[in-house]
């Protein structure tokens, strides 16, 4: 519609005055008594935010309408903020990697040490920069809305109810999980009648989150469940299992488990999705190491709000991230809001900001000839032929872990 983006533009000003007018009660003071902000955010969001029109962001070549930082008074954007306040917006990288990228790079720092690090941001768009002592790296990866609960048919957001963790015994094949609002897992609530379980709502299971649906898939691959290609094992035939002919799915909560009193299935359709969605980042950053010449990982880096609730084993056995070492992938948690505190606090690392953005080369997987090749391999469980010597003991024996004693070789342009 024409006046689409005036009403985005709206909608994001009055979330932002809103949001400022919290934290300044907070705080103590006005809103109107803020006189310097810095904002970030991914390239779209930013657009809107400036009223730019951001559908060349959504075909090749995918121009941005601004690339470097900007300052801009917050009368200007309609902001409530003092009069005279200044609005910084870091810079983007490229037309798929904004901001809130570069924040993060700011707060981590992975330049400034010798390891090969892989930072990654996980979202629709799965945001991954590679940091190698020649050089940074980086991609957007369109992982679409899976880990976060879309296209799963029980998938919801990360809220009370939902299903967050989950493990699956290999020999009875039966599930217990965890779910956000009650710290009991499943096989300790006793539905026998014996002990009475507490049954409001938000202690029964209401669906799965992004978190428990990476670990579904991987603990059902664990348990030989599944096969490495995704699809449900043939000879799984128990009670957890359900077939409609050649089409299985996994019941992973019971009835009398959930909220809704109807069970929480998992389908081939939901795997399928997953694999859509893992492969699509593995590739994106099987790309960056191909491009750097690199073939082994010192430290993976996970970024924003789901990558603190992803389990770094049970991301390694989907396929997700490539191979390392399981003690040397870690979670940050927010590294973008970090950024942007880092930025608001020193005006210098605004400067360096502006730096990290313009040293980074940016790779685009929607037009790089390798990256439908590497989104095929990355489709299996956890991949067709790459190696994971870190997952050497945890794999089922049918699944190769290829050269797992041999040292993974690091090339160097």
């Amino acid at each position: 519609r024409k006046d689409g983006l005036k009403l985005m533009h709206t909608g994001v000003i009055d979330a932002l005055n809103l949001l400022a007018k919290r934290a300044a009660r907070e705080a103590g003071i006005r809103a109107g008594q803020i006189h310097e902000a810095v904002l970030v955010g991914n390239t779209v969001m930013t657009h809107i935010l400036l009223n730019l029109d951001p559908i060349e962001l959504g075909g090749a070549p995918f121009a941005l309408a601004y690339r470097d930082s900007l300052d801009i008074k917050a009368r200007d954007l309609g902001l409530n903020f003092h009069p005279g306040s200044n609005i910084h917006i870091l810079p983007a990288e490229a037309g798929h990697v904004g901001a809130d990228n570069v924040a993060a790079l700011l707060a981590e720092k992975p330049y400034e040490y010798p390891e090969i690090a892989l930072l990654i941001d996980v979202g629709t768009n799965a945001e991954i920069v590679l940091s190698t002592p020649e050089g940074l790296f980086s991609a957007s990866s369109p992982t679409g809305p899976a880990f976060e609960g879309g296209q799963i048919s029980s998938g919801m957001r990360a809220a009370p109810g939902a299903i967050e963790r989950v493990r699956i015994d290999p020999e009875s094949k039966a599930a217990r999980f965890s779910v956000i609002g009650n710290q009991v897992w499943s096989d300790q609530w006793h539905l026998n009648g014996e002990l009475p379980l507490d049954d409001q709502p938000s202690n029964l299971a209401a669906g799965i989150c992004g978190s428990g649906i990476i670990e579904v898939v991987a603990e059902l691959f664990l348990a030989g469940i599944l096969l490495p290609d995704g699809s449900f094992n043939p000879n799984e035939i128990n009670d957890h299992m359900l077939w409609n002919g050649h089409q299985g799915c996994y019941i992973l909560a019971t009835e009398k488990q959930t909220s809704t009193g109807e069970k929480i299935l998992i389908t081939q359709e939901d795997v399928r999705n997953i694999q859509l969605a893992k492969a699509a980042l593995y590739a994106g950053a099987k790309l960056l190491m191909n491009h750097a010449k690199v073939s082994s990982l010192d430290k993976i880096i996970l970024a924003g709000a789901f990558g603190s609730y992803i389990d770094p084993k049970h991301a390694l056995v989907l396929g997700l991230i490539p191979d390392c070492k399981i003690s040397h992938i870690h979670a940050v948690g927010n590294a973008a809001g970090d950024g942007a505190r880092i930025a608001l606090l020193n005006r210098h690392k605004r400067g360096e900001a502006q730096e990290i953005a313009d040293r980074v080369h940016y790779i685009e997987t929607a037009v790089d000839p390798d990256f439908q090749e590497e989104f095929v391999k990355a489709m299996h469980l956890p991949h067709s032929s790459d190696e994971f010597q870190h997952l050497a003991g945890i794999l089922p024996k049918t699944t190769t872990v290829r050269n797992p004693n041999r040292r993974a070789r690091r090339h160097r342009r």
